[in-house]
Protein backbone atom coordinates (compact mmCIF):
# COMPACT_ATOMS: atom_id res chain seq x y z
CA UNK A 1 0.00 0.00 0.00
CA UNK A 2 1.11 3.60 -0.57
CA UNK A 3 2.40 5.12 2.67
CA UNK A 4 2.94 8.89 3.12
CA UNK A 5 5.54 7.96 5.77
CA UNK A 6 8.33 5.40 5.63
CA UNK A 7 6.72 2.85 7.94
CA UNK A 8 9.44 0.29 7.26
CA UNK A 9 12.09 2.75 8.48
CA UNK A 10 10.13 3.63 11.63
CA UNK A 11 9.43 -0.03 12.46
CA UNK A 12 13.11 -0.76 11.90
CA UNK A 13 13.95 1.57 14.81
CA UNK A 14 12.17 -1.00 17.01
CA UNK A 15 13.90 -3.98 15.44
CA UNK A 16 10.73 -4.97 13.55
CA UNK A 17 10.29 -6.07 9.95
CA UNK A 18 6.91 -5.09 8.53
CA UNK A 19 5.09 -7.70 6.46
CA UNK A 20 1.93 -5.63 6.00
CA UNK A 21 0.44 -2.41 7.40
CA UNK A 22 -3.18 -1.24 7.65
CA UNK A 23 -4.00 2.42 8.20
CA UNK A 24 -6.79 3.51 10.59
CA UNK A 25 -6.66 7.30 10.70
CA UNK A 26 -3.56 8.19 12.73
CA UNK A 27 -2.92 4.57 13.70
CA UNK A 28 -1.19 1.88 11.67
CA UNK A 29 -1.70 -1.76 12.47
CA UNK A 30 1.63 -3.40 11.77
CA UNK A 31 1.89 -7.10 10.98
CA UNK A 32 5.53 -7.89 11.67
CA UNK A 33 7.95 -10.74 12.14
CA UNK A 34 7.35 -10.39 15.91
CA UNK A 35 3.55 -10.09 15.96
CA UNK A 36 1.00 -7.28 15.59
CA UNK A 37 1.61 -3.75 16.87
CA UNK A 38 -0.08 -0.34 16.84
CA UNK A 39 2.02 2.54 15.52
CA UNK A 40 0.45 5.93 16.24
CA UNK A 41 1.25 9.35 14.82
CA UNK A 42 0.85 12.57 16.85
CA UNK A 43 1.99 16.16 16.49
CA UNK A 44 5.58 16.44 17.70
CA UNK A 45 4.75 19.51 19.82
CA UNK A 46 2.42 17.34 21.95
CA UNK A 47 4.79 14.40 22.11
CA UNK A 48 7.08 15.55 24.92
CA UNK A 49 4.25 16.23 27.39
CA UNK A 50 2.52 12.99 26.43
CA UNK A 51 5.59 10.84 27.07
CA UNK A 52 6.37 12.66 30.33
CA UNK A 53 2.86 11.97 31.64
CA UNK A 54 3.10 8.30 30.65
CA UNK A 55 6.31 8.01 32.68
CA UNK A 56 4.75 9.94 35.58
CA UNK A 57 1.76 7.57 35.67
CA UNK A 58 4.09 4.58 35.87
CA UNK A 59 6.10 6.25 38.64
CA UNK A 60 2.94 6.83 40.68
CA UNK A 61 1.96 3.19 40.35
CA UNK A 62 -0.71 3.35 37.66
CA UNK A 63 -0.11 0.62 35.08
CA UNK A 64 -3.49 0.09 33.40
CA UNK A 65 -2.32 1.92 30.31
CA UNK A 66 -1.30 0.29 27.07
CA UNK A 67 2.52 0.31 27.26
CA UNK A 68 4.64 2.44 24.95
CA UNK A 69 7.62 0.45 23.66
CA UNK A 70 11.11 1.97 23.48
CA UNK A 71 13.16 1.91 20.30
CA UNK A 72 16.36 -0.13 20.19
CA UNK A 73 18.34 2.89 21.39
CA UNK A 74 15.94 3.65 24.28
CA UNK A 75 13.77 6.43 22.82
CA UNK A 76 9.99 6.32 23.31
CA UNK A 77 9.17 7.76 19.92
CA UNK A 78 10.53 8.30 16.42
CA UNK A 79 10.50 11.87 15.11
CA UNK A 80 9.64 12.24 11.42
CA UNK A 81 9.24 15.81 10.16
CA UNK A 82 6.62 17.40 12.46
CA UNK A 83 5.23 14.14 13.78
CA UNK A 84 6.18 11.73 16.53
CA UNK A 85 5.46 8.03 16.08
CA UNK A 86 5.16 5.70 19.06
CA UNK A 87 4.64 1.96 19.25
CA UNK A 88 2.22 -0.07 21.40
CA UNK A 89 0.87 -3.61 21.40
CA UNK A 90 -2.22 -4.07 19.25
CA UNK A 91 -5.29 -4.85 21.36
CA UNK A 92 -8.31 -6.39 19.65
CA UNK A 93 -10.64 -5.09 22.39
CA UNK A 94 -12.25 -8.36 23.35
CA UNK A 95 -15.34 -7.07 25.13
CA UNK A 96 -16.88 -9.48 27.57
CA UNK A 97 -20.33 -8.24 28.50
CA UNK A 98 -21.19 -5.24 26.31
CA UNK A 99 -21.17 -1.48 26.79
CA UNK A 100 -22.94 -1.46 30.16
CA UNK A 101 -20.31 -3.68 31.80
CA UNK A 102 -17.56 -1.82 29.97
CA UNK A 103 -18.85 1.48 31.38
CA UNK A 104 -18.71 0.14 34.94
CA UNK A 105 -15.11 -1.03 34.49
CA UNK A 106 -14.12 2.19 32.74
CA UNK A 107 -15.44 4.37 35.59
CA UNK A 108 -13.90 2.13 38.25
CA UNK A 109 -10.56 2.36 36.46
CA UNK A 110 -10.93 6.13 36.01
CA UNK A 111 -11.56 6.47 39.76
CA UNK A 112 -8.40 4.46 40.40
CA UNK A 113 -6.40 6.66 38.01
CA UNK A 114 -7.61 9.79 39.81
CA UNK A 115 -7.12 8.28 43.26
CA UNK A 116 -3.53 7.20 42.62
CA UNK A 117 -2.54 10.55 41.08
CA UNK A 118 -4.49 12.90 43.41
CA UNK A 119 -2.38 15.65 44.99
CA UNK A 120 -3.10 18.74 47.05
CA UNK A 121 -2.15 21.97 45.30
CA UNK A 122 -1.97 25.55 46.51
CA UNK A 123 -4.78 27.76 45.23
CA UNK A 124 -4.73 31.43 46.14
CA UNK A 125 -7.79 33.41 47.15
CA UNK A 126 -7.32 35.62 44.09
CA UNK A 127 -7.33 32.60 41.74
CA UNK A 128 -10.62 31.32 43.18
CA UNK A 129 -12.20 34.76 43.07
CA UNK A 130 -11.08 35.29 39.50
CA UNK A 131 -12.65 31.97 38.45
CA UNK A 132 -15.86 32.80 40.30
CA UNK A 133 -16.12 36.37 38.99
CA UNK A 134 -15.44 35.34 35.40
CA UNK A 135 -17.91 32.43 35.40
CA UNK A 136 -20.62 34.22 37.38
CA UNK A 137 -20.41 37.27 35.10
CA UNK A 138 -20.73 35.08 31.98
CA UNK A 139 -23.69 33.10 33.34
CA UNK A 140 -25.50 36.24 34.56
CA UNK A 141 -24.96 37.88 31.16
CA UNK A 142 -26.46 34.80 29.47
CA UNK A 143 -29.44 34.95 31.83
CA UNK A 144 -30.07 38.61 30.98
CA UNK A 145 -29.76 37.88 27.25
CA UNK A 146 -32.32 35.06 27.50
CA UNK A 147 -34.74 37.39 29.30
CA UNK A 148 -34.36 39.92 26.49
CA UNK A 149 -34.93 37.25 23.85
CA UNK A 150 -38.13 36.07 25.52
CA UNK A 151 -39.40 39.67 25.60
CA UNK A 152 -38.63 40.06 21.87
CA UNK A 153 -40.44 36.83 21.04
CA UNK A 154 -43.52 37.72 23.09
CA UNK A 155 -43.86 41.08 21.32
CA UNK A 156 -44.71 39.32 18.06
CA UNK A 157 -48.39 38.82 17.29
CA UNK A 158 -47.50 35.73 15.26
CA UNK A 159 -44.47 33.92 16.54
CA UNK A 160 -42.20 31.84 14.34
CA UNK A 161 -42.08 28.09 15.11
CA UNK A 162 -38.72 28.56 16.85
CA UNK A 163 -39.96 31.49 18.95
CA UNK A 164 -43.04 29.52 19.98
CA UNK A 165 -40.92 26.53 21.03
CA UNK A 166 -38.48 28.81 22.87
CA UNK A 167 -41.33 30.43 24.82
CA UNK A 168 -42.61 26.99 25.81
CA UNK A 169 -39.17 25.85 27.00
CA UNK A 170 -37.92 29.12 28.50
CA UNK A 171 -39.04 28.39 32.06
CA UNK A 172 -37.11 25.11 32.23
CA UNK A 173 -33.99 26.60 30.64
CA UNK A 174 -34.13 29.46 33.16
CA UNK A 175 -34.52 27.00 36.06
CA UNK A 176 -31.37 25.18 34.93
CA UNK A 177 -29.54 28.53 34.65
CA UNK A 178 -30.58 29.55 38.16
CA UNK A 179 -29.55 26.18 39.57
CA UNK A 180 -26.08 26.46 38.02
CA UNK A 181 -25.60 30.00 39.28
CA UNK A 182 -26.71 28.95 42.78
CA UNK A 183 -24.24 26.05 42.85
CA UNK A 184 -21.45 28.36 41.71
CA UNK A 185 -22.22 30.76 44.59
CA UNK A 186 -22.36 27.85 47.07
CA UNK A 187 -18.98 26.66 45.80
CA UNK A 188 -17.48 30.11 46.29
CA UNK A 189 -18.83 30.37 49.84
CA UNK A 190 -17.49 26.91 50.78
CA UNK A 191 -14.02 27.62 49.38
CA UNK A 192 -13.55 31.19 50.62
CA UNK A 193 -11.23 30.20 53.46
CA UNK A 194 -9.49 27.35 51.64
CA UNK A 195 -5.92 27.60 50.43
CA UNK A 196 -5.67 24.11 48.96
CA UNK A 197 -7.38 22.25 46.16
CA UNK A 198 -7.16 18.78 44.70
CA UNK A 199 -5.71 17.99 41.31
CA UNK A 200 -5.31 14.68 39.51
CA UNK A 201 -3.82 13.48 36.27
CA UNK A 202 -6.80 13.49 33.93
CA UNK A 203 -6.97 11.24 30.89
CA UNK A 204 -8.30 14.10 28.77
CA UNK A 205 -10.35 12.06 26.27
CA UNK A 206 -12.32 9.52 28.30
CA UNK A 207 -14.54 7.37 26.09
CA UNK A 208 -15.39 3.71 25.61
CA UNK A 209 -13.28 3.81 22.41
CA UNK A 210 -10.24 4.65 24.55
CA UNK A 211 -10.73 1.76 26.98
CA UNK A 212 -9.74 -1.58 25.49
CA UNK A 213 -9.48 -5.17 26.69
CA UNK A 214 -6.53 -7.49 26.22
CA UNK A 215 -6.74 -11.23 25.51
CA UNK A 216 -7.13 -11.88 29.26
CA UNK A 217 -10.12 -9.52 29.58
CA UNK A 218 -8.24 -6.79 31.45
CA UNK A 219 -9.21 -3.20 30.63
CA UNK A 220 -6.58 -0.62 29.64
CA UNK A 221 -6.75 3.07 28.79
CA UNK A 222 -5.27 4.25 25.51
CA UNK A 223 -4.82 7.71 23.96
CA UNK A 224 -3.25 9.76 26.74
CA UNK A 225 -2.30 12.52 24.31
CA UNK A 226 -4.55 15.10 26.03
CA UNK A 227 -3.41 14.11 29.52
CA UNK A 228 -2.73 16.94 31.95
CA UNK A 229 -3.00 17.87 35.60
CA UNK A 230 -6.45 19.28 36.37
CA UNK A 231 -9.62 18.89 38.44
CA UNK A 232 -11.15 15.39 38.21
CA UNK A 233 -14.42 16.86 36.91
CA UNK A 234 -12.64 17.71 33.67
CA UNK A 235 -12.63 14.00 32.79
CA UNK A 236 -16.28 13.44 33.73
CA UNK A 237 -18.04 16.42 32.15
CA UNK A 238 -17.03 15.85 28.49
CA UNK A 239 -17.86 12.12 28.75
CA UNK A 240 -21.29 12.82 30.25
CA UNK A 241 -21.95 15.60 27.76
CA UNK A 242 -21.51 13.18 24.86
CA UNK A 243 -23.51 10.42 26.58
CA UNK A 244 -26.46 12.70 27.38
CA UNK A 245 -26.72 14.12 23.86
CA UNK A 246 -29.48 11.76 22.81
CA UNK A 247 -33.24 11.35 22.84
CA UNK A 248 -34.99 11.75 26.22
CA UNK A 249 -33.71 8.89 28.29
CA UNK A 250 -33.54 8.11 31.98
CA UNK A 251 -29.80 7.62 32.10
CA UNK A 252 -29.80 4.77 34.63
CA UNK A 253 -26.51 3.41 33.28
CA UNK A 254 -24.75 6.75 33.63
CA UNK A 255 -26.05 7.14 37.16
CA UNK A 256 -24.69 3.72 38.08
CA UNK A 257 -21.35 4.49 36.41
CA UNK A 258 -21.08 7.71 38.40
CA UNK A 259 -22.02 5.90 41.62
CA UNK A 260 -19.19 3.43 41.00
CA UNK A 261 -16.75 6.27 40.35
CA UNK A 262 -17.79 8.20 43.48
CA UNK A 263 -17.61 5.06 45.60
CA UNK A 264 -13.92 4.65 44.78
CA UNK A 265 -13.10 8.36 44.46
CA UNK A 266 -15.55 10.46 46.50
CA UNK A 267 -15.76 14.10 45.55
CA UNK A 268 -15.03 16.72 48.17
CA UNK A 269 -17.94 19.06 48.90
CA UNK A 270 -16.59 21.90 46.79
CA UNK A 271 -15.84 19.55 43.87
CA UNK A 272 -19.41 18.24 43.90
CA UNK A 273 -20.88 21.75 43.96
CA UNK A 274 -18.80 22.82 40.97
CA UNK A 275 -19.47 19.54 39.14
CA UNK A 276 -23.27 19.88 39.54
CA UNK A 277 -23.17 23.54 38.54
CA UNK A 278 -21.31 22.88 35.31
CA UNK A 279 -23.26 19.70 34.53
CA UNK A 280 -26.64 21.45 34.87
CA UNK A 281 -25.67 24.59 32.97
CA UNK A 282 -27.79 24.69 29.75
CA UNK A 283 -24.98 26.05 27.60
CA UNK A 284 -26.13 24.30 24.40
CA UNK A 285 -29.69 25.65 24.57
CA UNK A 286 -28.43 29.18 25.32
CA UNK A 287 -26.06 29.00 22.35
CA UNK A 288 -28.83 27.94 19.93
CA UNK A 289 -31.19 30.69 21.11
CA UNK A 290 -28.43 33.28 20.88
CA UNK A 291 -27.56 32.15 17.34
CA UNK A 292 -31.19 32.34 16.25
CA UNK A 293 -31.84 35.86 17.51
CA UNK A 294 -28.44 37.09 16.28
CA UNK A 295 -29.00 35.75 12.75
CA UNK A 296 -30.55 37.88 10.05
CA UNK A 297 -33.87 37.30 8.35
CA UNK A 298 -32.51 34.50 6.22
CA UNK A 299 -32.23 31.52 8.53
CA UNK A 300 -33.28 27.90 8.42
CA UNK A 301 -36.25 27.82 10.79
CA UNK A 302 -36.58 24.05 10.64
CA UNK A 303 -32.91 23.53 11.48
CA UNK A 304 -33.06 25.89 14.47
CA UNK A 305 -36.23 24.24 15.82
CA UNK A 306 -34.64 20.84 15.48
CA UNK A 307 -31.47 21.96 17.27
CA UNK A 308 -33.37 23.58 20.14
CA UNK A 309 -35.43 20.41 20.55
CA UNK A 310 -32.19 18.39 20.79
CA UNK A 311 -30.80 20.76 23.41
CA UNK A 312 -34.03 20.49 25.41
CA UNK A 313 -33.71 16.69 25.42
CA UNK A 314 -30.13 17.10 26.62
CA UNK A 315 -31.34 19.44 29.37
CA UNK A 316 -33.94 16.90 30.55
CA UNK A 317 -31.39 14.05 30.50
CA UNK A 318 -29.02 16.20 32.53
CA UNK A 319 -31.77 17.16 34.95
CA UNK A 320 -32.46 13.49 35.68
CA UNK A 321 -28.80 12.87 36.44
CA UNK A 322 -28.33 16.03 38.54
CA UNK A 323 -31.44 15.46 40.66
CA UNK A 324 -30.48 11.86 41.40
CA UNK A 325 -26.93 12.87 42.36
CA UNK A 326 -28.39 15.55 44.64
CA UNK A 327 -30.59 12.90 46.25
CA UNK A 328 -27.64 10.54 46.72
CA UNK A 329 -25.55 13.30 48.30
CA UNK A 330 -28.40 14.30 50.61
CA UNK A 331 -28.85 10.71 51.72
CA UNK A 332 -25.12 10.40 52.36
CA UNK A 333 -25.15 13.60 54.39
CA UNK A 334 -28.05 12.38 56.54
CA UNK A 335 -26.31 9.05 57.17
CA UNK A 336 -23.17 10.86 58.34
CA UNK A 337 -25.05 13.14 60.74
CA UNK A 338 -24.41 12.35 64.40
CA UNK A 339 -27.44 10.94 66.28
CA UNK A 340 -29.38 13.45 68.43
CA UNK A 341 -28.08 13.71 71.97
CA UNK A 342 -30.21 12.88 75.01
Amino acid sequence: MNQPYNIDYIAGQYGLTVKYAEEYGRVYKLYTDKGSFALKRIQAKHGVDFLQYIQLLYQRGYHRIVPVYPTMDGRYGVLVHRHLFYLMPWLDDREREGQYKKGIELFRELARLHSITAREVDISESERKEHFDRTAARWEKEKEALEQYIERAEQNVYMSPFQLLFCMLYHEIALAQNYSIRKLHEWFEVTKEQTKGRSVIVHGKVSSDHFLYDENGKGYFINFESTRTASPIQDLLPFLSRSLSTYPNKFHEGLEWLSIYLKYFPFQKEEMLLFLGYLAHPEGAIHVVDQYFSAGKKKNEYQFVRELQKQYWYLKNTEYLVMNIEQMEQQKSEENEPPPSG
